[in-house]
């Protein structure tokens, strides 16, 4: 086979795409260009030195150790190519980021010609992603007292890798471009469709947006070649939604710069801006390419002669517009004096966006080289014993003297690493902590995969409790894509030290359960952080943040993020609810509750809800807290009462216990950890020496919302409201009504349940209210699909040994076999029952969806434009979120239900009850 054929056949196909040659990581491949850079008359000798050059990842591919070893050959004089001096391979060497590259020059470095030995330290006086293995080298030699070996150490103690670095410029141009009116998910930046894409990021960039706008940005980009172009959502918050690496990669690649001249499609420094700023979640994506995120205000809230806000019909506050950032508007960024500029006219201050943090990843190109430099100055202070040179903005601390902590705060204090011994820290505060658990997802873990190699990691931080690779994202189809990537993606993970969904020798049965739903099951310590590569990583154990690839990766690699302490709202519930409710009813009711409290003002965004859920275990309340993704929040924490604490544990426990049967633990007996540390953590809540996390009595919050559970008579529906007039209010998830707003008319073209949104709970109450209905009917009919998708296998079994499975099977027309999974998506639906493969399903969107122009009722989460249905000529497509008794009724009848229907439905089923705990919740 000749590899180097295949590849040029593959450019070849590529060419028809309008598509560059692929990246270049395999070392079969680079081995064969290598003996054809060696052989000078060889035909493709020129190609051959372009790809090596220019085409091959960096970090610990492959085809980096190979590139690495053979520059080591050409400095050494081993193998002389005219075109590759020492003196080029050495700044090759410089733009290989880690891995293989840095074991090469210690070689030289270390090794016995001085000339080489020098121009190697000075290479590496600019590297720092290093690892143990790279430092106890260093350190080795230093103690044998090797002269390069100080001099590189003390290059480092300087931070000289940081400090020789340009300085961020004073003035930046740049050009707008609106990208969209309203909030700007992270699907219109990169399509959950095309997530098979991700990892060949020339190919993906392709999907941003749209063509048109892409023509619209290369032409601002040709008239303004001075200037970065900064894409903004108008009326809007910029980047919400899913937590993905590839919607910053692909704003970098079409308005960003070129992070090295021999590495393809790795862009940096995008800048963007948002009427409403940027999503937290988008903005530390923001942060790992060196990036700009802005918080334009520019639009206002409309004021009467009394100060308050004007209202319009619907009762929301009227907006004008403080300035215009119209596309093609040409504005200043400065960056010293931290304020955007028309002109000579000041708009606006942006000091937020410039904090000394922020600016210190924008002259590094990125966040992670700031985390690693932090890491290698403190090595090399230590081993020289000296002190760290003040070279960083020192971490923000902020502590209030009397004022107690919030629960946020408690788990950041516990967690916190390299703040002032003694300091108790209050939000605001920057803190490095570590990481207690930590998920990959199978649609954004490729790219996670990419970032470890080209961060030079290994293995996993031997610091982190237990870490988890999904398959739920590409579980409702085994095609072709999913065949190349998925078991490739496991085979990595599992070698570098996760529990993984699939396992890679085929021994145990392969696992698509809902990611969200097994970091619930594995948290096991309701004081852990969790980092997860989803938005909704939302436990209800613990303080967890939906994170990018990168973000991931690094928490993977180091056992650590950074990340200020954000501020809390506390929700707190009173009355009584419904019997005929459903506890999905309060979640919605919740967010719309507090938008009227606060005049539309969501006091949820960027925050920590912190909810005293008191006595509902992790399952039911994890309704809750996966929603809190959508209100926009950062994170959320649950507040439980002990004996529900312990419940939830006990739960965990047995779920793990479930993989470990399974044949899923690891050399390290890492889910046996988590079980020995759930028993601590029962042992200690039970004797009364560790009680269940809650927040101090004096705590200071932003808000307070107490939402009154009797205020809520009938099912809420999270709506988008495809045609509101004002583009800026659809898809928003803002928009909360009442069932009986739909008259009992509203036609519904298919439902879905299922997801992370529901738990076993949701799927008997699917069961029973099937039974009643043929008991009412005499048989169930549907007027329009029913599409069930479990979260979980074990819940699964579980409702196999309680018998309602069967009753699922009864009314079903299709049911998944893992033995013969669909290789194909399906694109139309009869009006039956479907029980498909736990997983993601509909709410992900880059396999399954709704027939174009649908209106779908759903537990979903997801309500973006062309997530779960895309619109059809005519016709919008639209998702509605509910209840699982909402969707059933609703799929029956081919309709939104009346209230009194409903409510005939649902008696004597049991509903997700909730009462608020008549406990003190509170230190």
């Amino acid at each position: 086979m000749n590899t180097y054929k295949d590849y040029i056949k593959e450019i070849e196909e590529r060419k028809g795409q309008g598509l560059h040659p692929k990246p270049i990581d395999g070392a079969e491949l680079l081995s064969e260009i290598i003996a054809q850079i060696k052989d000078s008359g060889n035909v493709y000798r020129e190609d051959s030195l372009k790809f090596f050059i220019y085409n091959v990842l960096p970090g610990t591919t492959s085809a980096a150790g190979v590139k690495a070893k053979f520059l080591k050959e050409i400095i050494l004089g081993k193998s002389l190519v005219k075109e590759i001096t020492p003196a080029f391979a050495f700044e090759l060497l410089s733009h290989m980021k880690g891995g293989p590259s840095i074991e090469v020059l210690l070689d030289l470095a270390l090794g016995n010609d001085d000339s080489i030995a020098k121009e190697a330290a000075n290479v590496l006086k600019t590297q720092v992603f290093l690892y143990e293995a790279d430092t106890d080298r260093l350190k080795e030699s230093f103690k044998s007292g090797n002269k390069i070996a100080k001099d590189i150490i003390e290059s480092y103690a300087k931070a000289e890798f940081f400090t020789k670095l340009p300085e961020v410029p004073e003035e930046i141009k740049v050009v707008t471009f609106i990208a969209g009116e309203g909030d700007i998910s992270t699907d219109l930046l990169s399509p959950g469709n095309q997530a098979h894409s991700r990892s060949d990021r020339e190919l993906h960039g392709k999907c941003m947006i749209s063509p048109q706008a892409q023509e619209e940005i290369k032409a601002l980009q040709a008239k303004h070649p001075d200037k970065s172009v900064m894409l903004i959502a108008e009326k809007g918050t910029m980047g919400v939604g899913s937590s993905r690496m590839s919607g910053v990669n692909n704003v970098a690649l079409w308005t960003g710069k070129q992070a090295s001249p021999y590495v393809p499609f790795v862009n940096i420094a995008p800048i963007v801006g948002g009427t409403n700023g940027i999503s937290p979640i988008f903005l530390t994506t923001v942060d790992v390419t060196g990036g700009i995120g802005i918080d334009l205000k520019n639009w206002v809230k409309k004021l009467d002669a009394n100060g308050k806000p004007v209202l319009n019909e619907n009762g929301e506050p009227v907006l004008e517009q403080a300035y215009s950032v119209a596309t093609g508007t040409v504005l200043t960024i400065n960056t010293k004096k931290k304020k955007l500029y028309n002109g000579d006219k000041e708009l606006i201050d942006i000091s937020k966006a410039f904090t000394p943090q922020k600016m210190e990843f924008i002259k590094a190109g990125g966040s992670y080289a700031i985390v690693f430099g932090k890491k290698i100055q403190t090595f090399a202070a230590k081993i020289l014993g000296v002190s760290i040179p003040p070279v960083f903005a020192p971490s923000k601390e902020v502590s209030n003297e009397g004022q107690g902590l919030t629960a946020v705060e408690k788990i950041f204090n516990r967690n916190a690493v390299g703040t002032t011994p003694g300091k108790v820290l209050h939000a605001g505060s920057d803190v490095r902590v570590t990481v207690n658990i930590v998920g990959s997802q199978d649609t954004t873990g490729l790219m996670t995969a990419q970032e470890l190699e080209s961060m030079a990691a290994t293995v996993i931080s031997p610091i982190v409790d237990g870490a988890y690779q999904s398959g739920c994202h590409t579980a409702s189809v085994w095609d072709k894509k999913a065949q190349a990537n998925i078991p490739k993606l496991m085979k990595f993970m599992n070698e570098f030290g996760l529990i993984t969904a699939r396992d890679p020798k085929g021994v145990y049965h392969s696992m698509t359960d809902v990611i969200h739903k097994v970091l619930n099951d594995i948290t096991v310590d309701e004081w852990a952080i969790i980092i997860g590569g989803d938005s909704h990583t939302r436990m209800s154990k613990g303080v967890a943040f939906g994170a990018d690839s990168g973000t991931v990766a690094l928490a993977l690699a180091t056992g650590e993020a950074s990340m200020p302490i954000p501020e809390s709202v506390k929700v707190t519930f009173k009355g009584n609810m419904k019997g005929y409710m459903d506890f999905r009813d309060v979640v919605h009711a919740t967010q719309a509750q507090m938008l009227q409290k606060f005049a539309g003002e969501n006091v949820f965004q960027g925050r920590v809800i912190e909810v005293h859920i008191g006595t509902l275990t992790a399952d039911q309340a994890f309704t809750f807290t996966d929603w809190t993704a959508e209100m926009k929040a950062k994170a959320s924490i649950c507040i439980s009462e002990d004996a529900t604490l312990i419940e939830s544990l006990e739960i965990a426990k047995s779920r793990i216990q479930i993989m470990i049967d399974k044949g899923m633990d690891n050399k390290n007996q890492v889910l046996q950890g988590l079980i020995d540390k759930a028993n601590k953590r029962i042992a200690e809540i039970k004797s009364g020496e560790k009680p269940a996390l809650t927040p101090d009595a004096n705590a200071k919050y932003y808000a307070e919302v107490v939402v009154d559970l009797d205020l809520i008579s009938e099912p809420m529906i999270a709506d988008p409201d495809v045609n509101n007039a004002d583009v800026s209010k659809r898809y928003t998830h803002d928009t909360i009504r009442p069932l009986s707003f739909y008259g009992g008319d509203k036609k519904v073209d298919l439902g879905f349940i299922g997801s992370c949104m529901v738990h076993k709970g949701d799927m008997k109450i699917l069961a029973q209210m099937l039974k009643n209905l043929e008991a009412l009917k005499g048989k169930v009919e549907f007027q329009a699909p029913l599409v069930v998708a479990p979260p979980t296998y074990n819940i699964v079994d579980e409702l196999k040994a309680e018998g309602d499975w069967e009753v699922l099977q009864k009314y079903s027309g299709f049911e998944f076999d893992d033995n013969a999974p669909k290789s194909a998506a399906r694109t139309k639906y009869e009006n039956m029952l479907y029980l498909e493969r736990p997983g993601c399903n509909l709410c992900m969107g880059n396999q399954e969806k709704a027939e174009k122009g649908d209106t779908v009722m759903a537990t979903s989460t997801r309500l973006f434009q062309g997530r779960v249905v895309e619109d059809a000529d005519g016709k919008k497509g639209e998702s509605l979120l509910s209840s699982t008794p909402v969707v059933v009724l609703s799929t029956v009848l081919g309709r939104t239900p009346t209230i009194d229907e409903y409510k005939a439905a649902v008696q004597g089923i049991n509903l997700t009850k909730f009462a608020p705990s008549n406990k003190q919740l509170v230190n």
